[in-house]
């Protein structure tokens, strides 16, 4: 839909008897979020107060079938639900090591320290072309992320308490024995911790296949207060070769999701 159009036409739509409520909805519910922010509320008043409305978001997040876990809960503004959960994005920066190690605070860097080299076999997603690998030293790398900056605020994160999604692939060398560990908190205003992820380190034995793993968690029901994320990965090898024969990471996410995500 055009803007300029739109508002060409404005003129001749204050001329006409003003439509139904309900009729304007249900055109609008068959247009593009897009079209309906960017361009359908501002051609009028009317328009603007239905697009605004909670009734609106509410029935779209219906037909589309965004639901809450929590059917007794009510988001506080239907719109951010919706567009937050068509949305959903990775919230850690640089997790396939395309810019070096932006983004990433160095925690342990032992052995010969952390490196970044090209993807020697097929990854699952064709557009993840390098990883992070580790040493002969204990090697971790962390993310702090603010909920609330992400757009993710107090009313949402305590009231609806939206699926925390955690992922993360690593692999090892087929010819060195390594250790993958992951730890992923939870931690309020004062990042104090509420609730944690840290499941047993991995071990790969030497000679193995060398197949990309993946490392999953959803975090629900992690009560109110959560304002941050913190999310380390890391490991060795340990055969204590020297160089970069431990663990390697990549394509590691951190999703917030306020609908009701698919087992």
């Amino acid at each position: 839909m055009d803007f300029k159009w739109a508002r060409m036409k404005c003129a001749s739509f204050r001329m006409l008897p003003l439509l139904p409520t309900a009729v304007l909805e249900e055109v609008f519910l068959n247009i593009s979020p897009h079209d309906v922010v960017c361009v359908c509320r501002l051609v009028c008043h009317q328009w603007k107060e239905i697009v605004d409305s909670a009734s609106y978001w509410r029935e779209r997040c219906r037909r589309e079938g965004l639901k809450l876990r929590n059917q007794n809960k009510c988001p506080e503004d239907w719109c951010q639900f919706y567009i937050l959960s068509k949305n959903r994005r990775n919230l850690l920066k640089n997790t396939r090591a395309d810019e070096m190690f932006t983004g990433w605070t160095i925690m342990l860097n032992g052995g010969d320290g952390w490196k970044i080299e090209d993807v020697a076999l097929n990854f699952p997603d064709e557009g993840v072309k390098k990883y992070f690998v580790t040493s002969y030293g204990s090697c971790k790398k962390s993310q702090l992320i603010d909920v609330v900056k992400e757009g993710f605020g107090p009313y949402l994160m305590d009231e609806i308490q939206p699926d925390i999604i955690i992922s993360d692939w690593f692999s090892p060398r087929w010819d060195c024995g390594c250790v993958y560990e992951i730890c992923v908190q939870l931690l309020d205003q004062e990042q104090r911790v509420i609730e944690t992820f840290c499941p047993d380190p991995v071990t790969f034995p030497q000679w193995n296949e060398m197949q990309w793993e993946r490392m999953t968690h959803v975090f629900r029901d992690y009560g109110p207060g959560v304002r941050f994320i913190r999310f380390t990965h890391g490991g060795q090898d340990t055969q204590f070769w020297a160089g970069w024969y431990g663990i390697r990471v990549t394509h590691s996410s951190v999703e917030i999701s306020p609908a009701m995500v698919s087992e």
